[in-house]
């Protein structure tokens, strides 16, 4: 009987053999998967497939053997271990006891010209020596950790938020794996920087890309996402999570729309998600907003 053939790391969790070890995963159009799974002891072998896998282990492993695509290894491993699984490999991985697992898969079709581009060609998927190491690294899991409470607040991550934090984590394994990533000299041009918030503007409803930003400014999306932050301050997301906030601002202060119109208008895929953004950058929900700007003497001000 022919094995059957899966086109990524999240379809194999979803569909294959450890489909009921799987507890949440969060996918955006295929640039990111994140998913969380809660396995016990034995094998946990994979075929090969075209994704390089990073993998947090959140309990630790009394013992755990395999091969991730850099040799054979036997070992212990604590809470917060990271390790990096190579595309297009047959993992083996056996372990003594149960554990816990987030993994953030980068499909190699996606994100391989975006390495070319910002590495000059030094760093790839092929080339890497981090597959099968395991290490510590507290820049890539505070950018997990930032990764997957975004996810909560919002759902699925957004095209911008995925590019953006893939290549974060991305730039520090090429650099752990000896081949750092081009840094980005000054910021954007003047034209470029009106350009692309002309463009967060015009567009805020939508879910719009790091590619698409980069191409406003004719750069490469690693470039651009370090140049954007050197200009305005921020990174682009969380500039446009401020255009965001400033528009449902002023459609509950001058207009009678519904909540849920409102997380529309502004990009946000329901009432909920808004409300959650709207309380983590204003203290209170977009309800309570409206009616203190509406009525001052009877609520508490707006902050």
């Amino acid at each position: 009987m022919t094995a059957p053939a899966y086109s990524s790391f999240a379809q194999w969790h979803s569909k294959g053999r450890h489909a009921s070890y799987l507890r949440m995963m969060k996918s955006p159009g295929a640039i990111l998967d994140l998913l969380e799974v809660q396995r016990p002891a034995g094998d946990m072998s994979r075929p090969a497939l075209p994704d390089i896998v990073l993998i947090e282990d959140l309990l630790g492993c009394s013992r755990v053997q395999g091969d991730l695509g850099g040799g054979r290894f036997d070992m212990t491993t604590a809470k917060g271990t990271l390790a990096v699984a190579a595309p297009n490999f047959a993992t083996t991985v056996i372990n003594d006891g149960s554990h816990r697992l987030r993994s953030l898969a980068f499909p190699v079709a996606q994100w391989q010209s975006v390495l070319d581009e910002a590495g000059d060609g030094r760093c790839s998927f092929d080339s890497t020596r981090m597959y099968g190491q395991v290490f510590q690294s507290p820049a890539i899991r505070s950018a997990l950790r930032n990764l997957w409470a975004l996810c909560n607040d919002e759902g699925a991550p957004s095209r911008l938020l995925a590019r953006a934090a893939g290549l974060e984590i991305l730039a520090e394994l090429c650099r752990l794996g000896g081949a750092p990533l081009t840094a980005a000299k000054g910021g954007l041009a003047p034209w470029a920087e009106r350009r692309c918030l002309e463009f967060m503007r015009a567009r805020l409803s939508e879910d719009i890309s790091l590619d698409e930003l980069a191409a406003e400014a004719r750069l490469s999306p690693f470039h651009f996402a370090r140049m954007f932050k050197q200009s305005v301050g921020v990174p682009p997301r969380v500039y446009l999570t401020r255009l965001r906030m400033e528009k449902a601002c002023e459609l509950l202060e001058t207009t009678d729309l519904p909540v849920t119109e409102i997380a529309q208008e502004v990009g946000y895929s329901s009432n909920q998600v808004l409300a959650r953004v709207f309380i983590k950058h204003r203290h209170m929900s977009p309800s309570d907003y409206r009616r203190a700007v509406r009525d001052p003497r009877g609520s508490a001000a707006p902050q």
